[in-house]
């Protein structure tokens, strides 16, 4: 599975994650870290991969086309904890489930959406 990492997933995570043969796209410690959340949402769309993030603010692009948005939200977040919330995630569902799918994995809980089917 093609995915993107916000400079908040920890490294631990895109190791694990490339260990699971996913191909993951980690721009901490490039010239593009740093981008704005407009200019990940173009990456992602264009080069169609899964965003993984802290950034609650992609829960605004869930009815939009998509290859998936995992967002990881805690009250007291460190990077074991953010970690185990995106590998357990990342095993509830499967490759092709996650087109136009957007979880917010929290504390307790997570919540789920899906965007409406695009017919072309």
């Amino acid at each position: 599975m093609k995915i993107f990492v916000d400079e908040n997933i920890p490294s631990m995570t895109v190791r694990e994650l490339r260990n699971l043969n996913h191909e993951v796209t980690d721009i901490r410690g490039t010239a593009n870290e740093g981008m704005t959340d407009d200019d990940i949402w173009d990456v992602v769309q264009k080069d169609k991969r899964l965003l993984i993030t802290t950034d609650k603010g992609f829960v605004q692009k869930r009815m939009e086309k998509h290859q998936g948005i995992l967002i990881i939200r805690l009250k007291q977040p460190n990077r074991f904890k953010i970690h185990q919330k995106v590998i357990k995630a990342m095993s509830l569902f499967k490759e092709k489930e996650w087109s136009g799918l957007t979880v917010m994995m929290q504390d307790m809980f997570h919540s789920v959406w899906r965007a409406k089917k695009i017919n072309k």
